[in-house]
């Protein structure tokens, strides 16, 4: 890249590489930046927004009927801009260092068991996200198909069954392919969700009928506190898409730091603007009602709506063919940690498939409300992947004065972050204890 500050960096690589493994050695090397030129700046944006936009949208109405609109507001601007920056140290950390994989900065002074782990954990978060979503959205999805006649307690209202059925019937097939290209847009998906929020805004009366009450209740039994709680890690859940940002800046057409940060900046903004109606309008419709998945709380309120049933069923055939595209990623770096550099083998391939979508599987299963997926993961990996790893990384790696800018940047975030995460994850216990 012609912007590349390269020097000696280039010499510590290949040092590197050549005290390593044979079967670490291909990996650093197919890491450092080979770029595929061609993609342009519209359409590196458009993969970065469908990097950012997931299941997170859903639980972004309950973070703000926590907070106030006033505190979300705050609260999504310090996470968005806190992203925004969190990328801008990978940038520079992948000019200093030509490399285009955020898994090998762990490398630098972790073993190289290391580079996996922490992918693995965001994957298996958001497999588990996206097939509670099925759990609990098929059940609707098929009674709203129905008429209103149809007897109760049949064996497609429940949830849990519908879900091992739907993962061993089609997830599990696409999941043991060697090899998946791209099965779904969830960029256009959640647009559309965004669309229906507003739009039904105006179709359900304010204030609420008082005959119909919330699906779960959950507001009867906590406070304001303690709700807050899931409200950052949801952020940061939602805007997690730091592992496609270096790859994304390797096929970017004349690459260079600033116009990746352009790209950065305008995906992060589109996405932030989708969030915050989606949010808005869903909390403006519901308020305290709204539920921790946002489309549930439509149920008793328009059970048979056409838009909704719509909605429903787009997010449904995009969480069901996103999970064998996150699960592919998931299973390469279980395969890594464990086994290093092997050559492929059916017997390992399928014994990681079968176990990876057993614990997701597990996870979906007993997880009562995905509330709990979002604070955990969001208070946990969430944070360490989008605030502490970036500013550690950069600290260590970076040849700046630890008095520049940036290097007190990135002792604030890792600080942030750690404060955060802890706080979130300890109340989020407290909550727990007393709810039970």
């Amino acid at each position: 890249p012609p912007t590349m500050s390269i020097n000696n960096d280039v010499d510590v690589v290949r040092e590197r590489t050549a005290q390593d493994t044979e079967e670490t050695a291909p990996l650093l090397q197919g890491a450092v930046l080979s770029r595929a030129r061609g993609a342009s700046f519209a359409s590196s944006v458009f993969n970065l927004m469908n990097a950012i936009m997931g299941s997170g949208i859903l639980g972004l109405a309950y973070a703000m009927a926590s907070t106030g609109i006033v505190g979300f507001c705050i609260l999504l601007v310090l996470v968005s801009s806190l992203a925004a920056y969190s990328i801008h140290l990978l940038l520079k950390l992948c000019d200093q260092t030509v490399w285009c994989d955020y898994g090998l900065f762990f490398f630098l002074f972790l073993n190289k068991h290391s580079i996996s782990e922490p992918f693995l954990f965001s994957r298996f978060s958001a497999m588990s996200s996206y097939l509670f979503i099925l759990k609990s959205e098929l059940p609707a999805a098929i009674s709203s198909l129905l008429s209103a006649d149809s007897p109760g307690n049949a064996w497609y209202e429940d949830g849990r069954l519908l879900l091992i059925i739907i993962t061993l019937c089609v997830v599990l097939p696409l999941s043991l392919l060697p090899k998946i290209g791209t099965l779904s847009d969830p960029q256009a998906c959640y647009l559309f969700f965004s669309c229906v929020v507003v739009v039904k805004k105006w179709s359900i009366p304010c204030p609420l009928p008082h005959n119909i009450t919330s699906l779960s209740g959950a507001f009867k039994v906590r406070t304001a506190f303690l709700s807050s709680a899931y409200a950052i890690p949801t952020m940061a859940f939602s805007f997690l898409c730091h592992t496609a940002v270096l790859p994304i800046y390797c096929e970017l057409d004349r690459p260079t730091k600033a116009r990746m940060q352009k790209v950065t900046n305008i995906g992060i903004s589109l996405s932030f603007l989708l969030y915050f109606i989606s949010a808005l309008f869903g909390y403006l419709t519901f308020y305290a009602q709204v539920e921790s998945e946002l489309l549930l709380s439509y149920d008793a309120y328009l059970p048979r709506d056409i838009m909704v049933i719509t909605v429903r069923l787009a997010i449904l055939l995009s969480v069901l063919l996103t999970v064998p595209l996150i699960h592919f990623p998931a299973r390469k770096a279980a395969i890594l940690m464990l086994f290093g550099g092997r050559a492929f083998s059916w017997l390992i391939h399928i014994a990681a498939t079968l176990t990876i979508l057993c614990v997701v599987l597990i996870l979906a299963i007993f997880v009562p409300d995905i509330r709990n997926v979002f604070g955990v993961v969001g208070s946990t990996t969430s944070s360490c992947l989008l605030f502490v790893f970036p500013g550690i990384f950069y600290l260590k790696i970076s040849r700046q004065p630890l008095r520049s800018f940036d290097s007190v940047g990135a002792a604030l975030l890792v600080v942030f972050g750690v404060i955060m995460g802890v706080t979130s994850f300890c109340v989020i216990v407290i909550t727990w204890a007393k709810s039970s």
